[in-house]
């Protein structure tokens, strides 16, 4: 088959159009190293080579058990069931379910999972997915927005600073004020809120790892008019009281420890779940059940305020798709594993944290950073600046250490511990650690 678009004929009749005499006159304002660059290419080599040259460059690659990164992504067992059922036609090619007649599978997939999200985080209602974890934030903060008719946003510090930028992002270009409380001891401190504010930002466990008590923030910001938006790692919900028990009117996150491995940094999922009254400020795409006229249980995409569907000006986000195959991975994910196997899964990712936390605080010159107890990840202070201690430790294998921003202190990294490590890994990066401090 040809998949050459254009003939010679066609391309003589544009030139001709054009004023031109040959093809390379349309790219006579590049530079002429780019035009004709000297290639040093192989010699050609057979399928068989190739896919051993491939498996050669995978094998470089550190395996999961060296990945102790704080602040992003975490290696956590993902059920085999996962990859075999997001790799079927109807859920890996599937776009939008516009045609609810001919969607009733990927419609109902996704309905499970809007409900298995309302159940993690105690709330009543959760649409069909965004981004990410910071995605999720600015539509939640502007969803409370717009329900109060405020423009002002408080955030604790001890959020996410990747999401604070991203929300500020957002929150620049519809004019609100975004302020910041600073933490106190790693922790969030109480606050009042003035009238004008009409969301208040929480996350916990925040981002040195640190478990929130957000009930004074919900208490000042509900006697202030403000909505509390809340930020949970959702695997941390399976111990922790939810966001919805908490007084909390909207829960977002990054779904990514949720049945999808890091490739990378990518591709997450964000989700969003908020309490009834708030169901039409939902951004993005909503599944719901429904019955056709002979009473056949169905589902269909409903309250999609999207601006495709209305006016732009009376769209709730610009959000025109979402995360549907990961944020399916998620769904499989807690099905799998069921509340006691989730349950079982982040207990042993506290249990492996806080065994790192002892081993690495163990070796001379480094202190916890982060007030006890903590879920996946906590910081540390070093006695070398974090970004050398980082590349040092990668220079051996072993990928820890993130580092701190500033403005939670010098020379502060984040590590992340989970039940894919055994007691072999801890030791072993404990031991690198040590080798590189001293």
């Amino acid at each position: 088959m040809d998949f050459t678009p254009h003939t010679p004929e066609d391309v003589r009749e544009m030139l001709a159009e054009l004023g031109l005499e040959e093809l390379r006159e349309l790219f006579a304002d590049l530079p002429e190293a780019l035009l004709e660059p000297e290639l040093s290419l192989p010699e050609p080599a057979s399928e068989q080579e190739i896919l051993a040259h491939l498996r050669e460059l995978a094998a470089k690659n550190s395996p999961a058990d060296r990945a102790f990164l704080g602040g992003g992504p975490r290696p956590h067992f993902v059920p085999s069931l996962v990859p075999a059922l997001a790799q079927r036609g109807e859920f890996l090619t599937a776009y939008t379910p516009y045609q609810p007649e001919v969607s009733q599978g990927v419609l109902q997939a996704v309905f499970e999972y809007q409900t298995m999200i309302a159940e993690l985080t105690g709330l009543d209602v959760s649409n069909a997915s965004l981004y990410d974890g910071a995605a999720a934030l600015a539509e939640g903060v502007l969803l409370a927005l717009r329900q109060t008719r405020r423009m002002g946003v408080v955030v604790s510090q001890g959020v996410h600073p990747e999401y604070r930028q991203v929300l500020a992002t957002y929150l620049h270009a519809v004019g609100a004020e975004l302020r910041t409380v600073d933490l106190e001891g790693g922790l969030t401190p109480p606050a009042a809120f003035a009238g004008d504010v009409g969301a208040v930002v929480l996350q916990s466990p925040n981002f040195l790892g640190a478990i929130e008590n957000p009930a004074p923030w919900v208490e000042a910001a509900h006697a202030s008019g403000a909505l509390v938006v809340y930020v949970a790692d959702p695997l941390s919900l399976a111990l922790l009281k939810p966001p919805g028990e908490w007084g909390a009117d909207i829960a977002v996150g990054d779904g990514q420890p949720l049945g999808n491995p890091m490739n990378f940094g990518g591709p997450h999922f964000g989700y969003i779940a908020v309490r009834e009254k708030l169901m039409r400020q939902l951004p993005g795409r909503l599944v719901s059940q429904t019955h056709d006229v002979d009473g056949r249980r169905g589902y269909v995409l409903a309250l999609a305020a999207r601006e495709q569907h209305i006016r732009r000006a009376k769209a709730k986000s610009n959000i025109t798709t979402n995360a549907q195959l990961t944020a399916l991975m998620g769904a499989m994910h807690l099905a799998a594993l069921g509340p006691r196997g989730l349950a079982e899964l982040a207990a042993a990712t506290v249990a492996r944290s806080h065994e790192l936390a002892g081993r690495l605080t163990a070796i001379f010159g480094v202190e916890l950073a982060t007030p006890e107890p903590f879920f996946a990840e906590f910081a540390v202070r070093l006695p070398l600046p974090a970004k050398r201690v980082r590349s040092a430790l990668a220079a051996r294998g072993w990928h820890a250490a993130t580092p701190v921003p500033a403005e939670y202190g010098e020379n502060l990294a984040l590590f992340a511990a989970t039940e894919r490590h055994s007691e072999a890994d801890l030791a072993g990066l404990a031991t690198a650690l040590e080798e590189v401090l001293s």
